[in-house]
């Protein structure tokens, strides 16, 4: 069975330049090595950057997601990583997409190298995924 990717036509430039800036100039040592940005649904762009620890601290999508919700945005449009020493953009690890299915499954994600730089919907980087919603028992 092969999996078939639907890239979407528009690249947000603007939120790649972001993360990259965030990356570049917020990054530091091994404890901070990624940055992420998100679009809001209603435009604000949020930043973030991971906290390394080796039992495994949070990814920069992950603390990105607790610093919307700090900021009162709860609906996020795009999201793209940025590796910190001119590394680009880094597609979201399995569990961060995971955990961005759950939380926005409508969500676009900008992945690709140089110029083949493209944004996908979330679903076409974890097909056949499972919904958390979908197995929850009714609070009823």
């Amino acid at each position: 069975m092969t999996t078939r990717i639907h890239p979407i036509d528009h690249v947000d430039h603007d939120l790649v330049q972001a993360a990259a800036h965030v990356a570049r100039t917020r990054c530091r040592g091994d404890n901070h090595t990624m940055a992420a940005a998100a679009r809001a649904r209603d435009g604000r762009i949020v930043t973030a950057v991971n906290a390394y620890h080796f039992t495994g601290g949070p990814c920069a999508e992950l603390v990105l997601i607790g610093t919307a919700a700090a900021q009162g945005v709860h609906e996020l449009d795009t999201i793209v990583a940025v590796g910190d020493r001119d590394r680009g953009v880094v597609p979201p690890c399995g569990r961060c997409r995971q955990v961005l299915l759950d939380y926005f499954p409508a969500l676009k994600v900008i992945v690709g190298a140089g110029d083949r730089v493209r944004t996908v919907l979330i679903t076409d980087l974890l097909p056949e995924s499972y919904v958390w919603a979908d197995h929850q028992l009714d609070a009823e």
